[in-house]
């Protein structure tokens, strides 16, 4: 598995332990606290992976990004948070931002 591969999937799992921790209703609800466990072992897991060859200061922007982005994205999708224009120019920027750093990474 590539290095970047391995950070996306991080940042994915990231998106599913914030998820969960919301969804645990403050760990009242086994199953999604369960999830969150899962989802926060896995995520290190895999960054611990990429920064083996990727830059750690990338990767851990790269993973926070993605994890940002994403979890504000569950949070407009699924929790019916505000979309506003301006929180989702933001969200484009930090997306934009992500992908620039995949850009400049030199690997």
């Amino acid at each position: 598995m590539t290095p970047w591969l391995s950070l996306f999937i991080a940042g994915l799992l990231e998106i599913g332990f914030t998820t969960s921790l919301k969804m645990s209703e403050g760990h009242t609800r086994l199953a999604w606290s369960a999830a969150f466990l899962v989802c926060v072992i896995g995520s290190f897991y895999f960054l611990d992976q990429a920064i083996r060859s990727i830059p750690l200061g990338t990767a851990y922007a790269v993973w926070t990004g993605i994890g940002a982005a994403g979890t504000a994205l569950v949070g407009i999708f699924f929790f019916k948070e505000p979309a506003t224009f301006l929180r989702l120019a933001f969200l484009i920027m930090l997306i934009g931002s992500i992908v620039g750093l995949k850009a400049v990474s030199g690997k």
